[in-house]
């Protein structure tokens, strides 16, 4: 990604310009994302499955004077993944520098207790729907010639954190395709990183947050000894898509306050 400037000034700490597709962006980390993008200038579409709430969300940017823009999509849904990328085209005129994959979901039942419907539901949202929007996003980051694509994982695909077996393998895939998009996108001027955070204060996070057990286990494993704010998140995907972070490409970084290094 070469460097811009803006005025005079490196606009290195900028995304000025610069267009972004944030899926589920209507609520907890997603949300913050949204904002964390618009707030450094780039124009954002988001997409959530409740058509109230994203309304709502989108007159909060608009009196904050955030440029998004969006629509009703559930991405687990091929044909609504389509026409997403259709409107996401048309509104950025075929060019697109930034896709964050944030949808995600997850049932908290130990293996044995997980049915078919279960795990093709949490495969679908976690890993199936990401991978293919990010298929139909490809020809729109090319076009950009200087784009990253950013995933949100968990640190449930880095370390075993007993909140469901499938939900961590979904991650970890998740983890490894980064990998994957990192080396074989290169070559089309699409980075490709994710962010795996810990425990964030979200309403996907308040059944393990209402559980003492794990917030005691928790808590004696991070070194910072607290759960995360929405904000330590965003502000790290923000970085991977800034131009300051142009080679940066196929990493995974924990934002989990030190938990997946705590040795003995």
């Amino acid at each position: 990604m070469a460097e811009a400037s803006v005025g005079g000034r490196s606009s290195r700490w900028s995304l000025q310009g610069m267009t972004a597709l944030v899926t589920g962006g209507t609520k907890g980390i997603g949300y913050g994302i949204v904002e964390e993008l618009a707030e450094l200038g780039a124009c954002v579409y988001t997409c959530s499955r409740n058509k109230a709430e994203l309304n709502e969300c989108l007159q909060q940017w608009a009196i904050k004077g955030f440029q998004v823009t969006g629509s009703v999509c559930d991405i687990v849904s091929s044909t609504q993944r389509n026409d997403l990328i259709t409107k996401v085209s048309s509104v950025f005129n075929g060019k697109l520098n930034i896709l964050v994959n944030n949808v995600g979901a997850n049932l908290w039942k130990p293996t044995l207790e997980f049915t078919e419907e279960d795990f093709s539901f949490l495969v679908s949202t976690n890993l199936e729907s990401a991978y293919h929007i990010t298929q139909l996003a490809h020809p729109l980051l090319k076009a950009s010639q200087a784009a990253s694509i950013v995933f949100i994982s968990s640190i449930a695909g880095v370390v075993s954190i007993n909140i469901g077996s499938i939900y961590g393998a979904a991650k970890g895939a998740i983890n490894h395709l980064t990998k994957n998009l990192a080396c074989e996108w290169a070559k089309d001027n699409i980075r490709t990183n994710c962010v795996a955070p810990g425990t964030i204060k979200t309403p996907l996070a308040e059944p393990y947050l209402k559980d003492e057990t794990f917030v005691e286990k928790y808590m004696r494993r991070t070194p910072l000894g607290r759960f995360g704010e929405v904000k330590e998140v965003s502000s790290t995907v923000a970085f991977l898509c800034l131009p300051a972070a142009s080679y940066i490409t196929g990493q995974t970084i924990c934002v989990d306050g030190g938990l997946t290094v705590l040795g003995f």
